[in-house]
């Protein structure tokens, strides 16, 4: 009889579940559920910071990250240090892969390299970044 009470208990919190992410799915916007009318979007995603978080690097060094969820690189700016960075990025569906270099003017400084990907809305944009050292430049001898 215990197993059975589990078993029926198991199945109604699976049930349960199901039945939850089905018909509570259409909270956002445009998405096919309840809600007013509008596109829906997906929040970007910024990913796989290279250099690593507080690594040290030579000036101009090159970096690199991943971006999902957007619809065109014009949309993704970088900045160090407040300076804008040009930036390229290659598409590799589903994301982009995006590489620029740290302006040869920062040395021996900490540094972020910030991201910021814009949206049509508010609600579809992302910002996200991490923090370098940049070394002295090397003395040539």
């Amino acid at each position: 009889m215990k197993k059975i009470a589990f078993l029926m208990s198991l199945l109604s919190i699976t049930w349960g579940n199901g039945y939850a992410a089905e018909h509570h799915s259409g909270h956002n916007p445009g998405m096919g559920g309840g809600g007013a009318g509008g596109s829906a979007c997906m929040k970007p995603h910024l990913a796989k910071f290279l250099p690593a978080h507080l690594a040290t690097v030579v000036p101009g060094a090159e970096f690199s990250f991943i971006a999902l969820n957007v619809n065109k690189p014009e949309q993704i700016s970088v900045k160090v240090k407040n300076i804008p960075v040009p930036i390229e990025a290659e598409f590799k569906d589903p994301y982009y892969l995006v590489k620029g270099r740290l302006p040869e003017s920062l040395h021996g400084t900490a540094a972020r390299i910030n991201i910021k990907v814009t949206g049509k809305s508010s609600h579809c944009e992302a910002e996200n970044g991490w923090l370098v050292t940049i070394a002295e430049p090397a003395n040539p001898e």
